[in-house]
């Protein structure tokens, strides 16, 4: 098999290299961590590989991995994240939006009642050293409810 890069792929490079968080002074002190640091790289260019590692607020040690790929089959991106906090796999298929976000659609559990629910991670980057990401969940009543915002800065 050969994989034929394409624009997507290419699109995913921009999480390779080294990543911290950053928090805006608004952010109480018992929701940030000090040390969350995000390693990222590629497959040959065909996958996105990106490993966190830190302090998570209110939780201990933590690590955390994200793939991200594109199926040209499927016109979608696809990947999965998880992490040593949780036993739950998420699982990705999206979109680029017109403004450049990527878009990931989910299911996973409810924090608090365990129900599955419809999620979504948003990452964009705002030039080659800064990016965010937004994470939100659909509400019964239809609305997303963002849950976490956080900032990453280049740093290598």
């Amino acid at each position: 098999m050969k994989v034929d890069i394409q624009t997507e792929h290419r699109w995913l490079e921009q999480f390779s290299g080294n990543w911290e968080m950053v928090f805006d002074d608004d952010v109480p002190a018992d929701q940030r961590t000090d040390d969350w640091v995000e390693t990222g790289r590629t497959l040959h260019g065909v996958w996105a590989v990106v490993e966190g590692r830190g302090d998570m607020p209110g939780g201990g040690r933590a690590t955390t991995l994200l793939t991200l790929g594109y199926d040209p089959a499927r016109k979608a991106f696809i990947g999965t994240w998880i992490g040593s906090m949780m036993s739950h796999m998420w699982v990705y298929e999206g979109q680029l939006t017109d403004d450049g976000r990527l878009v990931l659609n989910s299911e996973g559990p409810d924090f608090e009642t365990g129900a599955m629910r419809s999620y979504q991670d948003i990452y964009a980057f705002d030039g080659p050293d800064a990016r965010t990401l937004t994470s939100q969940m659909l509400m019964p009543d239809g609305h997303w409810q963002v849950f976490m915002n956080g900032r990453y800065k280049r740093v290598g």
